[in-house]
């Protein structure tokens, strides 16, 4: 049975856009300037910045205008309330499924929010499993979560196609184990020299789309 190992954040669902959804509503609720959304959302750096950190520059800007628990409310959150999934997104998967694919999430980051994410968007209903980094002990592009995620399913790893929006922890990861990969854009240049993705897609659904087509 082949096997797609998929991103989650910017690959599955638009984490960024949910995340300046959050971030508005956060400034709307506390009076703060509209104009800091774009701060607040640099801060965040996608969601690659530590969460520590983009706390505490949060707490140092707006001191007692805001409380310790709104911060946390919206880096805890704020995505997880926010995100969606495309219905091009939502298509693919079953179709995917429908061919008898089996679909696996390979995710870093915190397994609650992670795992909120997936359930608020109906992921779980689309897919076979998922393994998160917190949990698991590894972050992509270590092997071991790759290798973790195909034994969730029971599936052999080698043949696999991984399909992600980050050079370093999805391609890079796949061309280390000497996966086939599908690099999802959004509409930015590869600037990688020494590995390259098997394909490159303006989003998920046409990641999947090539990876079903080309199953041998």
């Amino acid at each position: 049975m082949p096997l797609l190992l998929l991103d989650l954040d910017n690959t599955l669902v638009d984490r960024d856009a949910a995340f300046r959804a959050a971030a508005a509503g956060f400034l709307a609720r506390h009076g703060l300037p509209d104009s800091d959304l774009t701060w607040v959302t640099t801060i965040d750096a996608s969601g690659y910045a530590a969460r520590h950190e983009v706390a505490a520059a949060l707490s140092d800007r707006y001191g007692v205008l805001v409380s310790t628990a709104a911060i946390r409310a919206l880096l805890d959150n704020g995505v997880a309330d926010h995100v969606a999934l495309m219905r091009s997104s939502r298509e693919a998967l079953r179709k995917a499924q429908a061919d008898g694919w089996t679909c696996v999430i390979v995710t870093n980051g915190r397994t609650v929010q992670q795992e909120a994410k997936i359930r608020n968007t109906g992921l779980d209903q689309l897919v076979q499993g998922w393994v998160v980094s917190e949990t698991i002990g590894h972050k992509k592009p270590e092997p071991e979560i790759f290798h973790a995620a195909a034994a969730t399913v029971g599936i052999p790893l080698p043949g696999a196609w991984v399909i992600g929006d980050s050079p370093h922890a999805d391609i890079a990861g796949a061309e280390a184990l000497g996966l086939r990969s599908v690099w999802v854009t959004d509409g930015r240049p590869w600037s990688q020299d020494s590995y390259q993705p098997t394909h490159v897609a303006k989003d998920v659904a046409s990641a999947i789309s090539h990876a079903m087509s080309n199953q041998g």
